[in-house]
């Protein structure tokens, strides 16, 4: 294994805090990417690694060599690539995770396209609602839609998506219809917990420019946005949810935007990465290929885009 593959290895299992899942991500053995960091470590005559039989974390001296070592894999893909042609084929193994609907109506139904465009690019897609860890997870990037939390990861805002309140025609028949937040004591909503932490999510509208927030009471809560719109459809409730996702149900009017004057913040949708993690040139294809995507997909409104 050449200087630079080395180096290679070293970043993986250094920003995977594994062997294991550093050979995966790199989809070879775990005895070769072991054996590689041990022949980095007697060439620098310096021990890179704490190794216990649950992580793997830099040492002092791998610290230092990480900044390094990273600058410099990035120099040298940075001065091959002058001299590639874009016909030149990009091959790699991409770890992702997106949410549920996002994955089986946006991305899957697109992916044909992709790998007839960069056929010896591998994805293993995560389809899930619950935060997956993306460094304890090995995912090379990940699409999340709200408001981040400081975890460190590195992450592009690409757009906001708009938020609604509906019923079905069902529901309004029966119950009518809340015209503001103050008639929602008279109504019932369908209730979502989160599938990650488990909290139950709360009726939200924008006022004066604040952001306010109630309980509405419901007869049923679920955890997934399948079920959802489901419950919605079958006049179980009102619910709030991204206008893209209902779009043809309200088309076809069988659901109906309610409190129109009334609607939510609209929530960034943002690709992240895992913290100080150097983006292979499959994962940079596969980000520039997903955001076009996603943007004219989930109708984002990206005049107000932001970079992070």
């Amino acid at each position: 294994m050449d200087t630079i593959d080395l180096y290679r290895v070293f970043l993986r299992v250094a920003e995977n805090g594994s062997f294991i899942r550093a050979a995966e991500s790199l989809n070879r053995p775990g005895s070769t990417v072991s054996a590689a960091v041990r022949e980095l470590e007697l060439r620098l005559n310096a021990r890179l690694f704490h190794r216990t039989t649950r992580s793997v974390s830099l040492t002092l001296d791998g610290n230092i060599f990480y900044a390094r070592c990273q600058e410099m894999v990035k120099r040298i893909e940075e001065t091959e690539n002058l001299f590639r042609q874009a016909s030149d084929v990009v091959a790699g193994k991409i770890r992702a995770d997106v949410p549920g609907r996002v994955g089986s109506h946006i991305i899957l139904p697109a992916l044909p396209e992709f790998f007839k465009r960069h056929p010896a690019i591998q994805i293993d897609l995560g389809v899930t609602d619950r935060n997956v860890n993306l460094a304890e997870g090995g995912i090379d990037c990940a699409v999340r839609v709200g408001i981040l939390d400081n975890s460190g990861m590195v992450s592009k805002c690409i757009g906001y998506l708009n938020i609604i309140s509906v019923a079905s025609d069902d529901y309004v028949a029966a119950f009518g219809q809340p015209l503001s937040p103050a008639e929602l004591s008279q109504h019932i909503a369908v209730g979502f917990a989160s599938p990650t932490s488990g909290k139950r999510e709360r009726w939200e509208w924008m006022h004066g420019g604040e952001v306010k927030s109630t309980d509405v009471k419901s007869h049923l809560t679920v955890n997934s946005a399948e079920a959802y719109i489901s419950a919605c459809k079958a006049g179980t409730g009102i619910i709030q949810i991204p206008e893209y996702d209902v779009l043809d149900l309200l088309v076809s009017g069988k659901l109906l935007e309610i409190m129109q004057k009334f609607r939510p913040h609209p929530l960034p949708v943002s690709i992240l990465y895992p913290h100080r993690r150097h983006l292979s040139s499959a994962v940079r294809v596969f980000a520039d290929w997903l955001t076009p995507l996603l943007q004219e997909e989930m109708q984002l409104d990206i005049s107000k885009n932001i970079s992070g």
